[in-house]
């Protein structure tokens, strides 16, 4: 039995581009059915974890990972992380690969930012290593 969620797997790796922004109701249009309740409650819900929902399932195969959940605006980003699959033509569109940082690429704070691309945005000149105010280095009595 197919799986109601179909649709938006077919949909996404029909795009071309490696980010597909969609608000909820855009989704609902594509899947052809209301999205479940807790959708648009829990952002966990959206969470790439292969064993949260039969939805998950469908964009994960479809080569995309959820990012930028706000289900305050009913609105999230699929991000391509996997090659795109053909084109009814053959022909496999261009896809940016990003770098992969070892020990000795750019230090911690690279590497950090390399992690949690696309997840969060970190301002230029913030040491995410730097306690924030407190001294942690006094004694208390």
């Amino acid at each position: 039995m197919a799986s109601k969620y179909e649709p938006l797997g077919e949909y996404l790796a029909s795009r071309q581009t490696s980010e597909v922004p969609m608000s909820f109701a855009e989704i609902e249009r594509v899947i052809g059915a209301a999205l479940p309740p807790k959708a648009a409650d829990h952002p966990a819900w959206w969470s790439n974890n292969t064993s949260n929902n039969t939805m998950t399932k469908i964009w994960l195969d479809a080569g995309f990972r959820t990012e930028r959940v706000n289900v305050g605006a009913r609105k999230l980003v699929f991000r391509r992380v996997d090659r795109p699959r053909a084109t009814a033509d053959g022909v496999m569109p261009a896809q940016p690969v990003a770098p992969r940082l070892g020990p000795g690429d750019g230090g911690l704070l690279a590497r950090a930012r390399a992690a949690l691309a696309g997840t969060v945005h970190l301002v230029d000149g913030v040491d995410l290593t730097d306690p924030p105010g407190e001294n942690w280095d006094a004694q208390t009595t």
